[in-house]
Parts: structure tokens; sequence; C-alpha cells
């Protein structure tokens, strides 16, 4: 396949939120480091959230200020509301990352907002960072399906994305937030979200492993034309607000895929694999990627 993909590391962030263990800011900026060695050039670093609700962001100013800005590098920080867009701002961020909900169960038990209470708030934060030279990007969650709702209707999440696509964001990704779909869901998802957005607005794709799919997902995104792919070193994560979710797919695991199917990441998949085995040894527990344990092919 001739293709070149952007795979954006999001562990510093979606991947240590959930952690029992909390790594220590001088931890976080290694992990970082690691993944810009070998060759990741977007990472969402931390988020802006109160530290009551994650703690294990608590230091997200410290760990950006403890970051030195780099050619052709992008941290990205989550922001959920203008607070936070104003912190990610103050801390250097280059771009911010913003959620909008597709279900109502999960936004109130996340965000306490509606899907388009979300929108709005989306679009203040959009025009905040436009403002501000920093680049705005959107995360629809739980486009797949909701740990409270159940199903979450294609045109509902198409609906979202039209409405969210009028504050310019560089980049929409749709995410699986707890790891339902299958490939049809993602095809599906995809051609409507596309549909109604146009080819102005780069697509992307976040797929928690949470029912084995994950890997299945990214190659259907992939069939459709995407080229922008969340992922978590080791497949660490999970999220606060959705009962029994798991980590991302892991990014060892898909740049493997991606490789042996000649598609370009700009990744070296052996740092990769060394930083996600160091990654284990830093939480003190096995750790869901499955390249790093069995190595390459041929050897």
């Amino acid at each position: 396949m001739s293709a070149r993909v952007q795979i954006i590391d999001v562990a510093p962030r979606d991947g240590l939120q959930n952690e029992k263990t909390l790594l220590s800011t001088a931890d976080k900026v290694e992990l970082i480091r690691r993944l810009l060695a070998a060759g990741i050039t977007k990472v969402e670093t931390t988020s802006f959230v109160h530290p009551r609700l994650v703690p294990a962001m608590a230091d997200a100013e410290a760990v950006m200020a403890s970051l030195e800005p780099l050619p052709g590098v992008s941290y990205i920080g989550l922001a959920l509301n203008e607070r936070g867009v104003e912190r990610a701002i103050a801390a250097g961020c280059d771009e911010v990352n913003a959620v909008v909900v597709a279900a109502e169960g999960f936004g109130h038990h996340n965000q306490g907002m509606t899907p388009e209470e979300s929108v709005a708030v989306w679009t203040r934060i959009a025009a905040r960072a436009h403002e501000a030279g920093v680049v705005p990007s959107l995360v629809i969650s739980v486009a797949f399906g909701c740990p409270f709702d159940g199903e979450v209707p294609t045109r509902r999440v198409a609906a979202l994305a039209a409405a969210a696509a009028a504050a310019h964001p560089a980049r929409l990704t749709l995410a699986d937030t707890i790891g339902v779909a299958g490939p049809t869901d993602v095809q599906e998802r995809i051609r409507a979200v596309r549909d109604a957005v146009g080819d102005g607005v780069e697509l992307g794709v976040h797929f928690h492993n949470t029912r084995n799919t994950g890997l299945a997902n990214a190659y259907a995104a992939l069939e459709e034309g995407v080229r922008v792919f969340d992922a978590s070193l080791g497949g660490v994560g999970g999220c606060p607000f959705a009962p029994d979710a798991t980590g991302n797919i892991p990014t060892e695991d898909l740049v493997y895929m991606l490789h042996r199917m000649g598609v370009e990441t700009g990744i070296d998949l052996e740092l990769l694999a060394d930083a996600a085995r160091w990654l284990e040894t830093r939480l003190g527990h096995p750790i869901p990627g499955l390249y790093a344990k069995a190595g390459p092919f041929p050897r």
C-alpha cells in the first residue's frame, strides 16, 4: 500500500490518566522524550483539567515547562473548557484538543453538559485558540457507542461534526471511547462525517481496544482514507468516566501492522518497543502491547 500516516501518541495523557501508579513529572517528560526519539512528532502531553477529577494530570504545567520546543514537533494539550484552554495556551502547547460528546449520558458524567452544550464550548475554545495562534483540534467522544446510553446513531455523530466544523478545527477525530466498534461501524461513520463536513477538514480516529477490535478498526479507517491515528504506547490507558474502558491500540502494534503493509510512518519501531518496555518498568505491571514482547520479524 502506498501511503504515509501520522500517528499521535496519547500515552502521556490518555494512557496515564487512569493508571493507579502516578508517574513523576520527570518520568512523564522522559516518556515524551523517548516517543520523540522514536520518530513520533505529535504527542498528547497532558490535560488541563481539575486535579481533583484527574489526579494523574495535576502537574500539567510542570510537564510542559520541562519540554523544549523542537522543530516539527507538536505538543498537544487537552482542554475541556475555557479555563483549560487558557492554561494550555499559557503553558506553551502547540495544539489544543477539545471534546464534543456524542451522547447525553457520557456528556453528563464526563463534562457535565449535553452534546449541544459541548459544541458551544468547543466553539469558544476554538475561537480563543485561533486568536492565540494555537492549533485547535476536536475529538467527538463516544462516537460509536456510550457506556450509559448504548448505541449512538450515525446521523447524530454526523450532525455534531457538521456543527463543530463551523469553528474550523485543524483535525476532527472520531473516538471509540469504550471500544465497541467493528470495522463496518468505522466505515459507515467516516463516510457519514466526511459527507457532513466536506473535504476541508482532516479526519482522525481514536480507537480503544476494550474488545480487541482496535487494529481491525484502524485498518478499516485506513481503507477509508484516514491518515491520522491516535495510539498509546504499550496500549496503556482508559477513561476515568467510562466503566471498564481499557487503553488505546498500542502504538508499537499499530506501527508494526502499518510497516508490514508498506505504509510509511517515519517511526523507528525498535526504539518504540524499547520505550514500551521502559514504560512497563515505570508502571510496575504488565502492559497490553504485544510487539514489544514478541519482537521483530524476520529476526
